[in-house]
């Protein structure tokens, strides 16, 4: 079967639907001038949540992201993006080494506290430092150290490039799902019926 994409959106206008379709009807579509429902769209994406930090000044400094991309094997790079207005990313993008770390689903306590007033971000949050100022947070299910490479600007976010150094992996654990404004669940369901 196909389906045509038009300006009323994948299945044609609102109530023109074929009634034995099973489709939903769907929304009139908005120009993406909207904030509000641009930022409700993107949301409607599942992503994971990193944070990233280093040591400033003998102190531990980072943030929450939920823009997170893996983007080569050879050299080992990945990406994040960062709000332009953030004020701590001018002090994590000086540092020789940062670290990455893909929270982990009983986390989402750790992420509230990396969104919240910058002074306070780890009080509550156990973290650990390399030898080289990155720092980690334990319970997550991915580490990586990363060496800042180059930036983009990107609109109202930067782009940053990063270069992994050294990672460290949890197989069995599983990672914390940002989906909706709300932390989800992976389903550990009977992963045998997902199509190769």
């Amino acid at each position: 079967m196909t389906m045509s994409i038009n300006e009323h959106g994948p299945h044609g206008p609102q109530g023109l639907m074929d009634s034995g379709s099973g489709l939903e009807p769907q929304p009139t579509p908005v120009a993406p001038t909207d904030a509000q429902a641009l930022r409700e769209a993107f949301g409607r994406f599942p992503s994971g949540v990193i944070a990233v930090c280093g040591m400033v000044d003998d102190r531990p400094v980072g943030m929450a992201v939920s823009s997170f991309t893996s983007v080569s094997l050879a050299p080992p790079l990945v990406s994040v993006c960062l709000q332009t207005s953030s004020r701590t990313w001018p002090k994590l993008r000086q540092l020789p080494r940062l670290g990455l770390s893909v929270l982990g689903e009983q986390q989402g306590e750790v992420c509230r506290g990396l969104a919240g007033a910058e002074e306070t971000r780890f009080a509550e949050v156990h973290w650990e430092a390399t030898g080289e100022g990155a720092v980690v947070l334990p319970g997550a299910v991915t580490w990586y150290t990363c060496t800042l490479r180059a930036e983009l600007p990107a609109g109202d976010h930067t782009i940053a490039l990063l270069e992994i150094d050294r990672l460290w992996t949890l197989p069995s654990a599983e990672p914390l799902v940002f989906h909706g404004s709300r932390f989800r669940r992976l389903d550990d369901g009977d992963r045998s019926a997902v199509p190769a």
